[in-house]
């Protein structure tokens, strides 16, 4: 009898050891490469979650034994619970999650184990469907994709079309930042309405745009910081002078550049392409007065392309079934379907160039004043410039908006603010 009971007890902790490893993400079954199966969950927010779970049935026609649990949050909290689980070496965590490529340096930085290489489960092979911007921007120092390219932002600028007819401003004639202060000075005159939008104390991406027309970031390709640079000198010497001339609304945050934008308070808003779903969705009354231009360049004939945003997918190393997870990442960011599919309903420009093609791109948009400004966007999108970014971005894009803070509100001269912003930054990375 007691040998009985002791292999019976064996058997129950056998059983519930067995049980204990099983995850939310592997469920048991994972099948393999070619067959994937099992259940996976995946993290992310705002509209590219809710594409997911919207397009995940075309995902399970083409893998049917695999379950995806798709989790919603607020970006905050994502990053949050990212952290958290990283740091408990993976306690909680799905088994693809969403990030914002400026981000992605700064994890797989701080967590170098953190993620897997995607290269090793084939993705390099996709290496030609995205641009080269895009491409860097999710690949480690040695050039393997931590992350798969989901949207991109184009940069471009929005402009009002009724504001720029009462003032007799043709926007084809904005070439440079020039052109474009002396638009904004004629507009104002005869409107009222302030240029653009600018969080000044909070928000950098004005100075950023500017910076990647130059093909710079807060740092070059080796790395150095480019605070003192006489890129940067230039660029937020032109930022001060649309200040100086009263042609900036001083708003707070998000919320604050879509008030300006639904409530007619500005006649422009530099920005990545994603934010026509914003504009379609927040102004549906003003359908026909908006339209868009490229960014103004620094000289006649300079570049004018920039990049605001973008997410990819990462696959946190822990990930119970990493077959059914590498499946759902390739699927979503190269099937053509699904990538138009974020794009026609939720304004997800899409990484993937073969969508370019497609008529949702061509055609004129209602909207955008008959105007076909997706492929205005598509036509540009390989000629935006790489830019070097690294883990201390975040912290040079805080210091940066302190600057710029110093300058337009407390007059502090540009070479001076900016040398203080460097100083500082220097001193954050040495420790």
């Amino acid at each position: 009898m007691k040998k009985y009971m002791s292999f019976m007890l064996v058997m129950l902790l056998l059983v519930l050891a067995a049980c204990s490893n099983k995850t939310g993400g592997d469920q048991g079954k994972t099948g393999d490469a070619k067959h994937p199966s099992g259940t996976i969950t995946v993290w992310g927010w705002d509209v590219a979650a809710a594409t997911m779970k919207e397009a995940v049935k075309d995902f399970q026609k083409k893998y049917p034994d695999v379950k995806v649990k798709v989790e919603d949050f607020s970006s905050g909290d994502l990053y949050e619970k990212l952290t958290v689980g990283l740091a408990a070496r993976g306690s909680g965590l799905p088994d693809v999650v969403l990030m914002e490529d400026e981000r992605i340096p700064g994890y797989v930085h701080q967590f170098p184990e953190g993620f897997l290489n995607l290269n090793k489960l084939g993705y390099g092979n996709h290496k030609d469907l995205f641009n080269p911007a895009k491409v860097a921007s999710v690949q480690d120092k040695d050039g393997n994709f931590v992350a798969a390219p989901w949207d991109i932002g184009p940069a471009a600028v929005f402009y009002r079309v009724d504001y720029f007819k009462k003032a007799n401003v043709d926007p084809n004639s904005i070439k440079t930042w020039d052109d474009y202060i002396a638009a904004g000075k004629k507009i104002k005159e005869a409107t009222g309405k302030m240029l653009l939008p600018i969080d000044i104390a909070g928000y950098d991406g004005v100075f950023q745009m500017m910076m990647q027309e130059q093909g710079l970031s807060y740092f070059d390709k080796d790395g150095k910081i480019t605070l003192q640079s006489k890129e940067a000198i230039r660029s937020m010497k032109v930022i001060k002078q649309l200040h100086d001339e009263d042609l900036i609304l001083n708003n707070k945050g998000w919320d604050g550049i879509v008030t300006a934008t639904v409530n007619g308070s500005v006649a422009t808003v530099p920005y990545g392409v994603w934010y026509a779903g914003s504009i379609m969705d927040q102004a549906p009354e003003l359908k026909g007065k908006w339209d868009v231009f490229y960014l103004p360049s620094f000289e006649a004939g300079g570049p004018r392309y920039a990049n605001v945003g973008g997410s990819s997918l990462l696959i946190p190393s822990t990930s119970k079934n990493q077959s059914a997870a590498y499946a759902f990442v390739d699927f979503f960011t190269t099937d053509e379907e699904t990538q138009l599919f974020g794009f026609e309903k939720y304004g997800l420009f899409p990484s993937l160039k073969e969508t370019y093609s497609a008529p949702q791109f061509t055609q004129n948009s209602e909207y955008f004043n008959t105007s076909p400004i997706f492929k205005k966007i598509a036509d540009i999108v390989d000629q935006v410039p790489q830019i070097p970014a690294n883990e201390n971005n975040a912290n040079a894009s805080k210091l940066l908006s302190n600057a710029q803070a110093a300058i337009l509100l407390e007059n502090k001269s540009v070479e001076s603010a900016l040398k203080e912003a460097q100083k500082q930054l220097e001193n954050e990375i040495k420790k």
